[in-house]
């Protein structure tokens, strides 16, 4: 059995993000060595899982501990930790806060929104018609469809877009931004969402926001407001930011994958199951983060992890691992069953998981259905993709139909 102390550890992320190409050198360790010994650009040595079952372990086994990072020098790409508030706690602090909005994203809330989610995206494929196109489906679609729909959610006003989005860049910035930079940004944010709060403290609504005001009050022995604040600039940040970039991502693979397309503009019932794949498909992240810390001896994938240390589990090797996925580097809208861990898992498990699910279904039917002949408006070469962020995506994405 191999331990820390008897291998030398290998430079992480293996390359550049290049668009979103999947390393082969994950598939290589699947089958070779499924637990490595890696050392990130910033913060200590740790390991990194790539098989499906080792990563479902160490995110879902009690024995692996996310609050342990603050504690540590965690392994990350960024100057700065990227945890913070919820996504750096263990239960039972990680429960109460989660609790919050556990009753907003419920499958039956989510599905109310349907309609109107269905509404702003058809109005914004009208507004794209009149203009004719070439237009930028990054602009003009996928990044109001979702900050509309989260801010309705959580009564934060959609005129006020055009702040609260360039802020919430800091949350996912790695090198994009200074240190400086994003101290500022996230201090404009919870400034910003505590004057929500207030507020909603003084004249309640019925959304989100107003909910967490009235937990917080009851609750005060259990939630501090600094805690409220950051867990809604969390929410808002990403409710938004993800389904931005994933909307043109899943398109870019879908005018990538041009037999896959035609299926579903044929048959639009495999929205729900397409929307999946492409979760499973589509490595959303630059590379693995949020570390989890063993706090016993654990032995996972034929390495003796020690107490103390740090293991990333790559949800985009997960992905592809050919023992659960059948041809796993094959897109297949109608692929049955699909256990992917595109939302995390465990107590991590994203918790706007059935809004994302929902948005981006609602995107991909209305893109299909309303326009059947959608297409690059400019040689796949010259499309402009994302840098110095946890996520990868596209500046950009000129259409035309």
């Amino acid at each position: 059995m191999t331990d820390s102390r008897q291998v030398t550890a290998r430079p992480y992320p293996f390359s550049a993000p290049d668009r979103l190409t999947v390393d082969p050198r994950y598939a290589e360790l699947r089958r070779t060595e499924p637990v490595i010994r890696v050392r990130l650009p910033y913060g200590e040595e740790g390991w990194l899982a790539t098989r499906y079952h080792d990563v479902r372990t160490v995110l879902g086994d009690a024995r692996f501990s996310r609050a342990a990072s603050l504690d540590h020098d965690e392994p990350r790409i960024s100057p700065r930790p990227l945890g913070n508030g919820l996504l750096s706690m263990d239960p039972p602090e990680h429960t109460r806060l989660r609790r919050l909005a556990a009753k907003a994203f419920t499958a039956r809330r989510v599905e109310l929104l349907r309609a109107r989610a269905q509404q702003i995206a058809d109005e914004l494929v009208d507004d794209m018609v009149k203009a004719g196109p070439p237009v930028d489906l990054v602009e003009r679609f996928a990044t109001p469809l979702p900050i509309q729909v989260i801010c309705e959610l959580l009564g934060v006003p959609f005129a006020d877009r055009h702040h609260f989005h360039v802020w919430s860049g800091a949350i996912v910035s790695t090198t994009s931004m200074s240190p400086e930079m994003i101290e500022e940004y996230l201090g404009n944010l919870y400034g910003y969402i505590g004057g929500l709060l207030a507020q909603r403290r003084d004249e309640p609504t019925d959304d989100l926001l107003s909910a967490m005001v009235q937990a917080r009050d009851e609750n005060q022995d259990r939630l501090t407001e600094f805690e409220v604040v950051q867990f809604a600039a969390g929410l808002l940040a990403a409710g938004h930011e993800t389904t931005v970039t994933q909307i043109p991502n899943f398109v870019y693979v879908l005018l990538e994958n041009p037999a896959e397309l035609a299926r579903l503009r044929a048959d639009p019932s495999l929205v729900p199951s397409a929307v999946e794949e492409l979760l499973r498909y589509v490595p959303l992240g630059v590379a693995s983060a949020f570390p989890r810390y063993a706090t016993e001896d654990v032995e996972i994938g034929g390495v003796l992890v020690r107490a103390g240390e740090p293991v990333l589990a790559s949800l985009t090797s997960a992905n592809r691992d050919g023992e659960v996925f059948a041809e796993p580097d094959r897109l297949d809208l109608a692929r049955d069953p699909n256990p992917h861990v595109g939302f995390s898992h465990g107590v991590h498990h994203c918790v706007g998981a059935q809004l994302a699910r929902m948005e981006l279904q609602v995107a991909l039917r209305t893109l299909v259905t309303r326009l059947p002949g959608l297409r690059l408006a400019v040689p796949e070469p010259e499309l402009v993709w994302k840098s110095g962020l946890i996520v990868r995506g596209l500046i950009s994405l000129p259409v035309a139909w």
